[in-house]
């Protein structure tokens, strides 16, 4: 079939998904997940392996964005009143879900100590890409909105920092030679760092153009660039693309005042994107994993889900969040995608003995959390009464506004 009619009918479908989806009061990500299943190997076949290969710039590019976005959360001054709880609300839920798992594969079920070890640290990091979709469809606002994507992101970085570890020891314990100690530790420090600086390069680079433009199609043309060539030279580098992008991000909103230019420049192109990133992420889903996951993928989803509500609930009393974050944050913490399906290709590489049980649960651990998570996300920031919150702060902005105008034309 010609590509841009393929193109076309997966993006009717999905938009068509995402219109069901709000009938029934859910999120409009869980619609794009479901049709694109209905399109998959599951049903109608219409979207091949194949395809999703052909996609897969289209896929890169959606992450790219998101993570960029995100990166517009770590602002210095908000981050230096919430960094340190920030950074123990993540590590509490990151140790929460590993320690779980861990404990659920090697004493409950008698896995080996490689497998346990592996598996659980691919339990810590959250998709970003569906939480993200739905505060934004909800125009979401409050403490624990503010709370769940700069520890989506973090957790981001403790995962890879977590696997890295787990990966040394699984081969080490295993009799194997492909990590030494000095690996296990520099490894990830330098993905962390390397991804660190090159977004920081890039986004300076940025914030020069972007104070050099005044058309909102030339913005729109560098930053697309930005975000293209960060993700393309964290590729090329070894380096990890959606931490390079959220420091573009992060660099951007910290260095240029009228920041919100920029990013609303690449908000009002992305929809189209992010409806076939969704939209094709149901298609690679498959039913049929189901029938062969057993037991052992089951008890995984519950031990990861588990870990991420307790670990979350713990880290947030232990720095007395808002009552609303520590009841609520877990729900939102969930879903589950992209790096871990990543890290597959590194245990295909150095643990061949356990790649397939390990994909086969981590697969079926990304169907069930990436259909469920969005609706768990917008659970969470509905029971935190957060949802429309961006229009209740630009009335109050408004009011005060007006408040300000009159006391000057009085005091006049």
């Amino acid at each position: 079939m010609n590509l841009l009619l393929k193109i076309s009918i997966i993006l009717l479908t999905g938009a068509f998904g995402g219109k069901i989806a709000r009938k029934f009061k859910l999120p409009n990500v869980s619609g794009y997940l479901v049709a694109g299943l209905f399109l998959g190997p599951s049903f109608f076949r219409f979207v091949s392996g194949q395809d999703i290969e052909n996609f897969s710039a289209i896929n890169e590019l959606a992450l790219a964005i998101i993570a960029f976005s995100i990166g517009s959360e770590f602002v210095v001054k908000d981050m230096r009143k919430l960094g340190k709880s920030i950074v123990i609300i993540t590590l509490a839920e990151v140790v929460g879900a590993v320690f779980i798992v861990f404990s659920v594969m090697y004493f409950i079920f008698n896995q080996p100590f490689a497998f346990s070890i592996v598996i659980a640290s691919m339990s810590a990091a959250t998709a970003p890409a569906a939480t993200l979709l739905v505060i934004r469809q909800y125009k979401a606002n409050g403490p624990l909105t503010r709370t769940i994507l700069p520890v989506v992101a973090l957790d981001d970085v403790f995962g890879i920092i977590v696997f890295g570890i787990a990966m040394s020891l699984a081969t080490l314990t295993s009799g194997k030679e492909a990590f030494s100690v000095s690996q296990m530790i520099l490894d990830p420090l330098i993905e962390i760092g390397g991804s660190i600086i090159l977004g920081f390069i890039i986004g300076v680079i940025l914030v020069i153009l972007s104070k050099k433009t005044s058309g909102r199609d030339e913005l729109q043309v560098f930053t697309l660039i930005a975000i293209g060539a960060g993700a393309g030279l964290s590729n090329v580098l070894g380096l990890s693309p959606l931490l390079t992008c959220i420091m573009i991000g992060t660099t951007l909103v910290n260095m240029k005042k009228n920041s919100k230019r920029v990013f609303d420049s690449i908000n009002g192109f992305v929809s189209p994107v992010y409806i076939m990133f969704f939209t094709l992420a149901g298609a690679s889903l498959d039913l049929s994993i189901l029938l062969s996951v057993g037991a052992l993928g089951v008890a995984y989803v519950i031990a990861r889900g588990a870990g991420k509500m307790l670990g979350a609930w713990a880290g947030a009393k232990s720095v007395k969040a808002d009552p609303m974050v520590t009841k609520n944050l877990g729900w939102a913490l969930f879903p589950q995608g992209g790096i871990s399906i990543g890290l597959l290709v590194i245990v295909r590489s150095q643990l061949p003995e356990y790649a397939s049980a390990i994909g086969t649960i981590i697969m079926f651990s990304v169907l069930i959390y990436e259909v469920t998570g969005p609706i768990f996300a917008k659970f969470a920031i509905q029971r935190a009464g957060e949802i429309g919150g961006l229009n209740t702060n630009v009335k109050k902005q408004k009011i005060n506004n007006k408040n300000l105008e009159k006391s000057s034309q009085l005091e006049g």
